[in-house]
């Protein structure tokens, strides 16, 4: 009996269909056939790989440790805007931004002076940053002064500036007497005079390092409150002391702007309100000279909060009242009466931090900081004040208040432990791994990303000097590096004559700054929806990781655009790595504010997202 399968294929009456005359229906021919084609295609590229070829243009990025970049080989700069079969317009002046008015000039957002009336002066309050609303910011490019000229390079600038560049001369008549700085012709002269430097900033310092270790390593990084033209922190880089100069813009005329001017480190800060901007055991030395803070008032607040960033075992050095008041009460036109109960009292107030008093010499006084809180604690039991704080983060120090209480150190077993763990001396704790990541305290950062994070800023700015030919020719001094992470850029850059202020925003994902102290570098808080405590023109170069998309949905990085263009020198640089979405919006902009950009793959090759947007205005 024929299958149904048979029956409803051959329908009866009906002829046998003919055997198919393809060959390719049959499998094992084409089996054959696709064998020969692969087997062709295989031999005829083996072939191409070994002939020669005449040389071609390198690709846009090599290996970063072959990349060299000469007149003849310029990396290119890569271009994603849409291409038209129709030419467009050229850009007009019409569509860069306009130029603020000329009163604005040396404008200081957060500090301005007429903001300042509308707040109150009790604890020095208007003082401290008082930044516009949205509906007040200033979206204009701040201009030069008339005569602008390029700083000294370094250096030089530590002693001369172009008087135009800053040009207050009140300062030269005010304290002319204390020979903070001359005018001479076209330019000011920084002889290294100061309020309490009598014989010289050279002078002082070499007193102080009878008490101070100075020349030991083991004193890195130092605040220096009310710094004046910042002569203390430029002398102490002789000794490889990293300054932080800190003071208010004040009725002297832009201390801190003539700082900045000489190549040296500072900020606009004041203690006030609200704690400075650092975390916790930051400093190994905290310095004042006749700076006019009032110590041991408001509870003793203010060398509270030099406490606690100050590093265990650290020192406060203070010179000028009440210090040596018996030979100089006359000239600070203070009764000899006052000056001992100041005194008094300042030394009450250190024995309560638990501070050892190492010596009294001349005119510097210097305390130090005891390493743990063991025998403090036992202290502070039989006192009625003051406490110890219950702040669950010491670190914190973007407006957080000030709190009259003792911040409590790290917990430790034995008396000769080192609370929070023993700090290499410089320069080996650069690249020694901290204690707060050795103990998991940065989520994310461990010694083997800590290691490997170092490897990396080294090939990147080795990467970055063959695009910047002025990066390694001394033309740059000041630095910002505005997404700090854990320091590598600053620490890829500490054999050149440069200073980087690693700034680790507010609202980061990870705390690091704490990280960037450990390692002998420094910085300060930022939150960059708001401008930078700082003046116009006071950075050669600005370097932001990531930055633009951490905030892009936080503010409009127009404005973030708009403090880069006020901080910047005319000659600086910009160094700006994120996506290529945000890198191409960044440049829109920043075409628009007549910088000129080219942008470049990174060091992760054509195929990934991350590119690096070079603005270099040095030639």
């Amino acid at each position: 009996m024929p299958s149904l399968c048979s029956t409803m294929a051959i329908p009866p009456n009906q002829p046998s269909p003919a055997p198919s005359l393809n060959p390719l229906r049959k499998p094992l021919v084409r089996v054959l056939l696709l064998t020969v084609i692969c087997s062709l295609s295989y031999f005829l590229g083996f072939y191409k790989s070994i002939t020669p070829t005449p040389p071609q243009s390198p690709p846009c990025l090599l290996h970063l440790k072959n990349l060299t970049t000469t007149p003849q080989n310029p990396p290119q700069p890569l271009n994603f805007e849409p291409h038209h079969s129709l030419s467009l317009p050229p850009k007009t002046q019409e569509d860069s931004f306009p130029f603020c008015p000329h009163n604005f000039t040396n404008y200081c957002p957060c500090q301005d002076p007429y903001r300042e009336t509308q707040f109150n002066t009790s604890r020095f309050f208007n003082r401290e940053r008082h930044c516009p609303k949205k509906n007040e910011t200033l979206r204009c490019l701040v201009r030069d002064p008339a005569g602008y000229r390029r700083p000294f390079l370094w250096p030089k600038s530590r002693d001369y500036a172009w008087f135009n560049n800053v040009p207050f001369p009140g300062l030269t008549v005010f304290k002319k007497k204390q020979n903070w700085v001359r005018l001479e012709g076209d330019r000011l002269f920084f002889p290294g005079g100061g309020t309490s430097f009598t014989m010289g900033v050279k002078g002082y310092i070499s007193e102080m390092n009878r008490i101070v270790p100075l020349k030991s390593g083991s004193v890195r990084t130092v605040l220096d409150v009310g710094c004046g033209v910042a002569s203390f922190g430029a002398a102490l880089m002789d000794y490889n002391i990293l300054t932080m100069s800190i003071a208010p813009r004040d009725i002297h005329e832009a201390q801190v702007q003539f700082a900045l001017e000489r190549g040296l480190l500072a900020m606009l800060g004041i203690l006030s309100i609200h704690r400075l901007t650092y975390p916790s055991r930051s400093f190994d030395m905290a310095h004042c000279s006749r700076c006019l803070v009032p110590w041991t008032a408001y509870d003793g607040l203010f060398l509270m909060e030099i406490d606690r960033v100050l590093r265990p075992g650290g020192y406060w050095v203070l010179s000028g009242p009440p210090i040596n008041w018996r030979a100089h009460y006359k000239g600070w036109e203070r009764t000899p009466r006052d000056l001992e109960n100041e005194q008094q009292n300042l030394e009450d107030l250190a024995r309560k931090l638990c501070w050892k008093k190492i010596k009294e010499m001349g005119p510097i006084a210097v305390w130090q900081k005891p390493t743990n809180h063991i025998h403090c604690a036992q202290k502070l039991k039989t006192w009625k004040a003051p406490k110890f704080c219950v702040d669950a983060d010491p670190d914190a120090g973007w407006y957080r208040k000030m709190d009259a209480c003792i911040t409590p150190l790290p917990e430790v077993k034995n008396i000769h432990d080192i609370s929070g763990g023993a700090i290499e001396k410089w320069p080996k704790r650069l690249n020694t791994v901290p204690q707060r990541i050795r103990i998991g305290a940065i989520v994310g950062v461990t010694i083997r990303t800590f290691n490997e994070d170092n490897q990396l800023w080294k090939r990147r700015v080795s990467y970055y000097g063959s695009v910047l030919k002025s990066l390694f020719a001394g033309q740059y001094r000041n630095i910002m590096d505005m997404n700090a992470g854990i320091g590598g850029f600053a620490a890829a850059l500490v054999n050149y004559p440069v200073w980087v202020m690693n700034v680790v925003p507010s609202d980061a994902k990870n705390n690091t700054l704490a990280i960037i102290y450990e390692r002998g570098l420094i910085g300060t808080y930022m939150n960059w929806c708001e401008p930078f405590s700082t003046y116009p023109r006071t950075y050669d170069l600005l370097h932001a990781d990531g930055l633009f998309s951490m905030y892009n949905d936080k503010c409009d990085i127009l404005d973030i655009l708009f403090e880069m263009y006020r901080i910047l020198r005319p000659h600086g640089a910009i160094v700006v790595r994120d996506h290529v979405d945000t890198i191409m919006k960044v440049k829109g902009i920043t075409d628009r504010m007549r910088w000129t950009g080219k942008v470049l793959h990174s060091e992760r090759g054509p195929f990934h997202p991350e590119k690096i947007l070079f603005i270099d205005n040095s030639e």
